[in-house]
């Protein structure tokens, strides 16, 4: 059995090691923090999930969204031994119970123990089984030594104790704990290296050699270096553009020979005019390669270029094909037919982005699924064979869904969930504070190819995508001040009146918040530190559109962008068929001071923004709320180093929280759950009942129904109340503590003295105090911002403020006496670090001071 010589075990702050240490194996997740780390983690990237804390119903739910394996419970692993591959379980056991370990682990293929003895299997007189050791006390310089001898067991190191730097008393150097297990038998130290292409099934490219040096660069780059038997250091395509982005590193069974999977960019790996060192690709890998080359310059009228630009014929051959694979009977014909099948199949998918690794990615995703469907076919197809006619595709996303997940019948009420909190258990509380649920991780494969595919083709794909999505065949998709003056016709006086009211209010709350003067403080005698901010030069700003109109999020989002003072500000938002955006978004762009208007919208929008076109510009900070198309593509940007962009937040369906007492209006409350309800059927409203009588929660419950029925998305908001959930409390201190639990992304507080509370409140996006403030003031023109964080990161997010769009930058002064009186504690400092230099660039300053040199 091959186990990692080493995991680590992420913590809140793994994010700036979580890149590197993808590229080594498996990382160990706790469940708390799985929402908050995987959307951050590598495409590439496997992981394990401590969950000995996570309830029994959600064990199943962490397998199928992808975790290779999860560390359980002796309780846990009893709930489900059987309904789960026993190499897909760890067991997790105390140093007590150690002697009984062969009987405990008959349904898992492994073991957890946090010791300070370094098991193995060996010692454990165990078979067949993994040894986890976290130790007890982790000692950074004396974790590499602690993964050498514990082999085959595995060191669990939390990923505090890890770095990309040197190693030192506070952690121990990742490259450290890689080459702790693997030894050279070459006279010079080095290790041989299978250098694979990742895009082509991991097929090799050629052999070189690597260093402890290249290794350790390597790790912390991300790039492929290596170690030239004649020039030393070689980062690979330094000179020649012919860079590797490295995906993994493995290492052999005997531990003296790796094997880096990279992307392999540029002119390819070889020096010679060949695909690999060991001559050309065949079969599908060059397949794919063919079509790639395809697709950028296939001459008019070829096959190819057809299949590329007529949907209808490439289409109808895949269903033909299909076909007459499915009719073949014999060796040679059923290899003959699947070979068309997959060269029109790999056609499709080269056009939408989508590469052969692609589809491995997505195999090996669903080889993990515990949970499998009954796999009978889908009726239209079962229709098919009978003649009926297949169902054109949709377009990724609709403003109103056509079909919703349940049917019911129009007349049964509207009604929400109610769970009494001083009659739950803990493990049912935990339960009520979680959202609708969200795979971002399926939303990132969905979104990749499309951002790949603007990343690669810039202006002519993100044209391309706008046709294909917004249905605007365009000549460009940017615009540039002075915009035009919408006619009276398209806004009215009324309108643009409304529009400046909320802009006014919104500019004057935001330039209250922008900061007037530098801090600067004297920490000691000639010690002067300072802060000051800078506005974030450019920033994209995403306002979705097309078939809406969103004038307020243009406001809320051009505003603080133009009181920060950033110098670039372009606002993407879908155009309509003929190629216009909404006459509300470009009057708002004009009094907003943006500086270039994008038509695009969708996933090919943020890429644009993320990594700039000939036309677009490049932007260093995404803000804006959208789609799950959008959501998932500022991710899935901000992770990429080649894009290096930020984004304001993860964002989430919308949410309310309202807090009632006995006070509460049940016309308001109502009103105001279901402003939020409309957004979506993956909104979640909750009402914090406070020691409601049945009857007042009746006349809630009614006015909901009422006034749901009256609502054009009545269907939207039938289904979004459906998963939501009343939660009934005894007084008001256990509702505002459920509700910084929660932590809402709007807060409204129906109560008798609701401006005492806000006291209180430490989670929520924005609170709205008192029976005359609805949700909707906020969200238009009161003069907050409405751009919040959901799906509970209130806890740790702003909403997007004046400060979103600038950067704190500080600075420190040293007088010579400053310096005198606070070197010495430098110096003590670096020498406990083992950090000479940083001691020695003191000490020469003290050195010349001293003697009265300087």
């Amino acid at each position: 059995m091959s186990t990692p010589a080493f995991i680590p075990l992420l913590d809140p702050t793994a994010g700036p090691l979580i890149p590197s240490l993808s590229l080594l194996g498996p990382l160990l997740i706790p469940s708390k923090l799985l929402a908050a780390i995987l959307p951050t983690l590598p495409p590439t990237a496997s992981y394990f999930v401590e969950a000995s804390e996570t309830t029994t119903d959600d064990l199943i739910k962490i397998l199928d969204s992808g975790a290779g394996k999860i560390i359980i419970s002796p309780s846990q692993l009893e709930s489900i031994a059987g309904s789960v591959s026993r190499g897909r379980l760890i067991l997790k056991i105390d140093e007590s119970d150690v002697s009984r370990a062969q009987d405990l682990t008959k349904s898992a293929s492994g073991i957890y123990l946090i010791s300070s003895s370094l098991h193995t299997s060996k010692s454990l007189s165990l078979t067949d089984t993994a040894v986890y050791i976290q130790p007890t006390s982790p000692s950074p310089r004396d974790l590499a030594s602690q993964i050498s001898s514990a082999r085959p067991s595995t060191i669990v190191i939390p990923t505090s104790c890890l770095t990309t730097s040197p190693t030192s008393s506070v952690a121990l150097s990742i490259s450290d704990a890689v080459l702790s297990t693997i030894s050279s038998d070459r006279a010079d130290g080095l290790f041989p290296t299978v250098v694979s292409s990742f895009s082509h099934s991991s097929r090799p490219l050629g052999l070189v050699y690597s260093s402890r040096e290249s290794i350790a660069e390597t790790i912390k780059t991300g790039r492929g270096v290596y170690q030239s038997r004649k020039h030393g250091l070689w980062r690979k395509g330094e000179t020649s553009g012919a860079t590797q982005q490295v995906v993994s590193i493995k290492i052999d069974c005997d531990a003296d020979a790796l094997l880096f999977e990279v992307i392999q960019n540029g002119s390819g790996f070889c020096h010679l005019p060949q695909s690999s060192c060991f001559g050309d690709l065949a079969g599908v890998a060059k397949l794919e390669d063919t079509l790639r080359s395809r697709l950028q310059d296939a001459p008019e009228g070829s096959y190819t270029k057809r299949l590329f630009t007529d949907g209808k014929l490439l289409r109808s051959k895949i269903m033909e094909e299909a076909d007459e694979l499915c009719r073949a009977e014999t060796k040679e014909e059923v290899a003959f037919e699947a070979a068309d099948l997959v060269y029109f199949a790999l056609t499709r998918c080269i056009s939408k982005g989508v590469g052969w690794a692609d589809i491995e990615a997505a195999l090996d995703k669903k080889a993990l699924k515990v949970s499998r469907r009954r796999g009978d076919a889908k009726p239209e197809w079962s229709e098919k064979i009978n003649g009926e006619e297949v169902k054109e595709g949709s377009k990724p996303t609709e403003p109103v869904p056509k079909v919703f997940p349940e049917s019911t019948t129009e007349d049964a009420p509207i009604v929400m969930r109610t769970a009494v909190l001083s009659q739950v258990s803990k493990e049912e509380r935990a339960k009520l504070l979680l959202r609708p649920v969200l795979n971002s991780l399926a939303m990132i494969d969905k979104v990749k190819p499309i951002v790949e595919r603007v990343r690669k083709e810039g202006d002519a794909g993100l044209k391309s995508m706008t046709k294909q999505f917004d249905k605007a065949d365009l000549d460009s998709n940017v615009i540039r001040p002075p915009f035009a003056v919408p006619s009276e016709s398209d806004l009215p006086a009324s309108v643009r009146q409304a529009i400046d009211v909320a802009y006014e209010n919104v500019k004057t709350f935001h330039s209250a918040q922008a900061e007037k003067a530098p801090l600067v403080v004297t920490t000691m005698p000639g010690v002067v530190c300072s802060r000051f901010s800078r506005p974030i030069t450019r920033v994209g700003l995403y306002v979705p559109g097309g078939t809406a109109i969103l004038p307020s999020t243009a406001i809320m989002l051009g505003v603080p962008a133009q009181v920060a003072g950033c110098k670039e500000i372009v606002l993407a938002t879908p155009p309509r068929p003929d190629g216009s955006i909404s006459p509300e978004v470009l009057y708002v762009a004009g009094l907003t001071g943006v500086t270039c208007i994008l038509k695009a919208g969708g996933a090919q929008a943020v890429a644009a923004m993320a990594y700039g076109t000939a036309e677009v510009p490049k932007v260093d900070k995404l803000f804006g709320p959208g789609n799950q198309w959008v959501t998932a593509a500022k991710m899935l940007v901000q992770n990429d180093t080649d894009a290096l962009v930020a984004i304001d937040m993860p964002a989430g369906p919308s949410e309310v929280l309202v807090i009632a007492d006995r006070t509460a209006n049940p016309v308001y409350v109502a009103s105001d759950l279901l402003s939020q309800a409309e957004h979506g059927t993956d909104s979640q409203v909750v009402l914090v009942a406070v020691s409601l009588t049945s009857e007042h929660l009746a006349k809630i419950e009614k006015e909901i129904d009422v006034q749901a029925r009256a609502l054009p998305r009545v269907a939207i908001a039938r289904e979004a109340i459906k998963k939501s959930i009343i939660v009934q409390v005894d007084s008001l201190a256990q509702g505002v503590e459920f509700s910084n639990e929660y932590a809402p992304e709007h807060l409204i507080l129906h109560l008798e003295d609701a401006p005492s509370v806000v006291k209180d409140i430490d989670n929520a996006g924005s609170v709205f105090v008192g029976a005359f403030s609805p949700e909707s003031c906020g969200d238009y023109a009161s003069g907050t911002n409405h751009t919040l964080p959901t799906n509970g990161f209130a806890r740790q997010f702003s909403g997007v403020n004046t400060l979103s769009f600038q950067k704190h930058i500080t600075s420190q002064e040293l007088t010579r006496e400053g310096l005198q009186k606070l070197g010495p504690t430098v110096v003590a400092l670096a020498e406990r670090e083992g950090l000479e230099a940083h001691a020695n660039a003191v000490r020469v300053r003290l050195s010349e001071l001293n003697s009265g040199t300087s």
